[in-house]
């Protein structure tokens, strides 16, 4: 009796192969930004500059890596399942895919300008978490209502429109990530380096620019609560389309 049957057409295991790959990059990229929100924050609060300049260069450096490079498989593999989804929606249903990646690249990306648009300031009522939040509440909920009202031509599937809002959070966090996060953490990392070996002082942009990677980091941090339950409703939870 055989208890195994592995598919043996291309098409299926190149999808498999590339949800597996998307699963692991994601635990590997979203348990890295839940480490460094839940643990590391609070815990560098606590550390004196000498200990800083020893531990974070080498740590950060190193979870940073993981953590972009991750990033990038997971919303690439991620993107590389959904494009099988959105052909065969429009190929069921008549349509075609141009408008659908149009929509999400242009909506998700104006969107994430329009949230690091508000980040830049780093002064007044902008500095603050709480008015960030409803800021970026209103942006993103009229950014997915617009996807969602753009593709409602009747073919598109629950699992096409919930993956191409929930993968559109992904794509802001990636840009997140390589646009902000990365950007600043490299160099706060060079000049805490140079500070516990040379006693080069710090910079005087280094307080902003650490503030503004912070809230950056935060925004992920949260928008990754909505974007894993969209995954997940994706399959398992038909709350839009067909």
């Amino acid at each position: 009796m055989n208890l195994v049957s592995l598919p043996t057409d291309f098409q299926t295991n190149l999808l498999m192969l590339l949800r597996w790959v998307h699963f692991v990059a994601g635990i590997t990229w979203i348990g890295l930004l839940y480490f460094f929100n839940l643990v590391n924050v609070p815990f560098v609060k606590g550390l004196d500059p000498a200990t800083k300049g020893k531990v974070l260069p080498s740590l950060m450096s190193r979870a940073l890596w993981w953590f972009r490079w991750a990033s990038i498989v997971t919303v690439f593999m991620g993107f590389g399942y959904w494009q099988s989804i959105v052909g065969s929606d429009a190929h069921n249903g008549g349509g075609t895919t141009g408008g659908v990646m149009a929509t999400f690249f242009g909506i998700w990306t104006v969107t994430w300008a329009l949230m690091y648009v508000c980040l830049i300031p780093g002064k007044g009522a902008l500095d603050k978490g709480p008015v960030l939040a409803v800021i970026y509440i209103v942006v993103v909920a009229v950014a997915a209502w617009l996807f969602l009202h753009l593709n409602s031509r009747g073919w598109e599937s629950n699992r096409l429109l919930a993956i191409g809002v929930g993968g559109g959070f992904g794509w802001m966090m990636m840009l997140n990530v390589w646009g902000v996060i990365w950007r600043i953490q490299k160099k706060i990392i060079r000049w805490t380096a140079d500070n516990a070996a040379n006693g080069t002082p710090m910079p005087e942009q280094a307080k902003y620019l650490a503030r503004q990677a912070f809230l950056c980091s935060r925004t992920n941090f949260y928008l990754s609560f909505p974007m894993l339950f969209l995954m997940g409703a994706a399959s398992h939870y038909p709350m839009f389309g067909k």
